[in-house]
């Protein structure tokens, strides 16, 4: 057969592009493939076996849609690109994630997924719980916290919050982060799996996790409803509340779910209970949900019988993982334990002969500086005993010293009572010279109005006399050898007398102050003198006693 004829038997085949949460693949597709040879395909590139989770989604006249597995890929409306993309996503969800999931590629796309729909702000989440998961998928990605290594700025590129929480608090991407550290600190020790798991055990509790939402309406001209489709059931909600369902259907209690055009029907399996119908906008939807609620109420109903043999070997397949798993963590734990205590053991041993060396230098130092010290004693010995020698003689100089003063301070004694003994007389002096004073100043001031008087009393006489004279002797001047011998001569001769003896009296009189007061300055000046005297021997004895105090 020639190389031509076997080019013309190869079939025909398209590009396909897969896009998964966090990856891109290309296959290349037979024309005839049906879309679950396609589906089946991509889960065996990506070694999954849970495939009843999963189906391919593409938007087509911006719906998304999901392709059918027993339709033929290229019969479907699907787009007509070159490579044609289908988007790999989880089309049903668990109801618990920890009994259900059992492959680790199972539970880290679940775990990109739920992640994106909460960053995307398709699953509402609180701001605090937002926080928490933030830090499970740091300890996903990172590992372990380690201060050394995750320094602060490490998150800078990571997008781990919705941006309505970030918009709803004003607070900083260094505080941001140092709240989600706080949480990831705390998770030291959980393997990568095991975080994927605890966000997804946090998420599935959401109001909106894993429910798909379409618009519908009671009857065909108002659409203020919205229907909701997940694990347990169909739900009716308000237009503006997607978190409590105004009614529930559960799949247990729902007999039959029908359409026709675009009015669906469901039937609660009580038939005395009321039919629910609804319109939506388009065919499709109505085909979409009613593609959702068969896959939905299958898996429902899978997980209340008993296990295929299928999934109880990969439950046990798991089991044995998570085994094998868990003891290699502790293996792993325990090796990094051993690591680290021999790490720390070696620091320690470092340090401790660093401090041997360091503790032996200053062994070294202080011998040299006690070589040096015993040396530097020997001369302060030697000077020491210098010292003392001339500490003796200063001693003895002292001692001779000591007695010479200590009779200068008897004499000084002797001489302080002296002393004081004469302040004591050189003041009862001044007192008495006070009191002198006083005393010759008051008489004084009598013996000057007695002179004061005397001398107005010999005025007045005088006056007297010359009037007299005029009167009984008017030719007297003419006169002057005739002497009367008369009575009034007499008179007048003993006037005289008196007179000359008063002028005697008032020059005694004056003589005799004018002694008292020359000898008043006479005794002022000698206790003048005497008071100097005492001053200069008063400051000798203070020179000297000072001395004296300074020598002791």
């Amino acid at each position: 057969m020639s190389i031509r004829g076997l080019k013309k038997k190869q079939p025909k085949t398209f590009k396909v592009k897969i896009i998964t949460v966090d990856a891109e693949m290309e296959f290349s597709c037979e024309m005839k493939w049906k879309g679950k040879d396609l589906f089946d395909l991509v889960c065996r590139a990506l070694g999954l076996r849970e495939t009843w989770f999963f189906g391919l989604q593409y938007t087509i006249k911006g719906m998304c849609t999901w392709l059918k597995m027993d339709k033929k890929v290229l019969d479907q409306e699907i787009p007509k690109d070159d490579p044609i993309s289908f988007h790999f996503l989880a089309k049903f969800y668990p109801e618990k994630v920890e009994e259900e999931l059992l492959q680790e590629i199972t539970q880290h796309l679940f775990f990109l997924q739920v992640k994106k729909q909460i960053l995307d702000e398709e699953i509402y989440c609180s701001p605090e719980a937002t926080v928490l998961l933030a830090s499970y998928a740091v300890q996903a990605k990172y590992g372990d916290y380690d201060p050394n290594f995750h320094e602060p700025g490490f998150l800078v590129h990571d997008e781990l919050l919705p941006k309505r929480v970030l918009r709803q608090y004003q607070l900083t991407a260094e505080m941001w982060e140092e709240k989600i550290t706080a949480w990831y600190a705390e998770h030291r020790g959980i393997a990568r799996d095991e975080a994927e798991m605890n966000y997804l055990k946090i998420a599935q509790d959401l109001e909106m996790y894993g429910v798909n939402y379409f618009p519908i309406a009671q009857n065909k001209n108002h659409t203020d409803l919205l229907l909701g489709v997940d694990a347990k059931g169909i739900h009716i909600y308000s237009i503006n509340n997607r978190f409590s369902p105004n009614k529930s259907f559960e799949w247990s209690a729902i007999r039959n779910i029908s359409y026709s055009e675009k009015e669906l029907t469901i039937k609660p399996l009580d038939k005395k209970a009321e039919v629910f119908k609804f319109f939506s906008s388009q065919l499709k939807v109505n085909k979409l949900i009613l593609q959702l609620c068969i896959g939905n109420h299958d898996l429902f109903m899978r997980r209340r019988k008993v296990d295929s043999i299928e999934i109880q070997q990969m439950k046990a397949q798991a089991r044995e993982e998570k085994a094998r798993k868990k003891m290699e963590n502790q293996r792993l734990a325990r090796e990094k334990q051993l690591r680290e205590e021999a790490e720390r053991a070696k620091e320690e041993l470092e340090r401790r002969l660093f401090q041997l060396e360091d503790e032996a230098r200053q062994a070294n130092e202080a011998l040299l500086r006690s070589q040096e010290a015993a040396e530097l004693l020997a001369e302060k010995a030697q000077i020491a005993e210098e010292e003392a020698k001339l500490l003796a003689q200063n001693a003895a100089e002292a001692e001779q010293e000591r007695q010479r003063l200590e009779i200068t301070a008897l004499k000084t004694k002797e001489e302080k009572r002296l002393m004081e003994q004469k302040m004591r007389e050189a003041e009862l002096i001044a007192v008495k010279l006070v009191k002198e004073s006083d005393r010759r100043a008051k008489e004084a001031e009598h013996l000057k109005q007695d002179l004061h008087e005397a001398r107005e009393a010999e005025r007045k006489v005088k006056q007297k006399l010359l009037d007299i004279t005029r009167l009984n002797y008017p030719h007297m001047v003419n006169y002057p050898q005739y002497s009367p011998t008369d009575t009034r001569d007499a008179n007048f001769d003993k006037g005289s007398v008196k007179l000359d003896l008063k002028d005697i009296d008032l020059k005694r009189l004056s003589f005799e102050i004018e002694r008292e007061r020359l000898d008043y300055l006479e005794k002022s000046r000698r206790f003048e003198d005497r008071l100097k005297e005492l001053k200069s021997e008063i400051h000798a004895l203070k020179l000297e006693e000072k001395h004296s105090g300074l020598y002791s």
